[in-house]
């Protein structure tokens, strides 16, 4: 069975909650299809399929970008852990002109590439390190990397030599332990929905953040307090 013939096979293409103009081949239950994927890769020990869930800190950022399109329109968005492609699919929706989506799992990487013809935009160009993304982003988005140190190392090394080259980076976060709150500012909060089994809760807080080197000022969206 290909990839893609997995995917189709072990999920369910539906409309993302909370993002509804966007769908996705997703799984109600992460850790059966975590199961499902190690049985046909014959395979222990693997990564969770990330890329069968819509996570929060991604609702977020999709929710933003259709929102606030002018951020990428005509512009080349990069999509640093890709996962189901969610945030790249927004971005393309709002009229970026390039997509790029760094994802190092092939079954993700095959994930992006049913979701995005589910969604009649062009697949975008999938890439397992950002060393090999061609042209240099104009806007680079980040969702739900904050969960592991040595991960957040390497996501805040790349985000911070994206900004300090002048791109437009934004990371969407649920205030992870190892997100580096202080080179951020908040640009806008929603109440999300989450998975009671992933998150211990039906809704939680989801903030779009933008590093701090990236110029223009900050606003407040609906449901952020304040």
């Amino acid at each position: 069975m290909t990839p893609t013939s997995f995917v189709r096979s072990a999920t369910r293409l539906a409309p993302v909650p909370f993002v509804p103009e966007v769908s996705l081949y997703q799984t109600e239950d992460i850790y059966a299809l975590w199961e499902q994927t190690e049985r046909h890769l014959g395979r222990a020990g693997l990564s969770p399929p990330f890329w069968g869930v819509a996570w929060p800190g991604g609702l977020a950022l999709a929710r933003y970008l259709l929102d606030h399109a002018a951020l990428v329109t005509g512009r080349t968005v990069l999509d640093f852990g890709a996962g189901s492609g969610l945030v790249a699919i927004a971005a393309a929706k709002a009229g970026a002109t390039r997509v790029i989506a760094c994802e190092t799992d092939p079954l993700g990487q095959a994930a992006i590439g049913l979701n995005a013809a589910a969604n009649g935009v062009p697949r975008p160009g999938c890439v397992a390190d950002v060393g090999a993304a061609d042209p240099s982003p104009d806007v680079v988005v980040a969702g739900d990397v904050w969960y592991d140190r040595d991960l957040a190392g390497q996501v805040s090394a790349y985000l911070d030599a994206a900004s300090a080259a002048g791109a437009v980076v934004l990371t969407g976060d649920i205030g992870r332990r190892y997100f580096p709150r202080g080179r951020y500012r908040c640009l806008a909060s929603y109440e999300v929905p989450a998975s009671l089994a992933l998150e211990g809760r039906h809704r939680l807080s989801a903030s779009v953040w933008r590093a701090n080197g990236c110029c223009g000022g900050a606003s407040r969206e609906r449901g952020s307090p304040g």
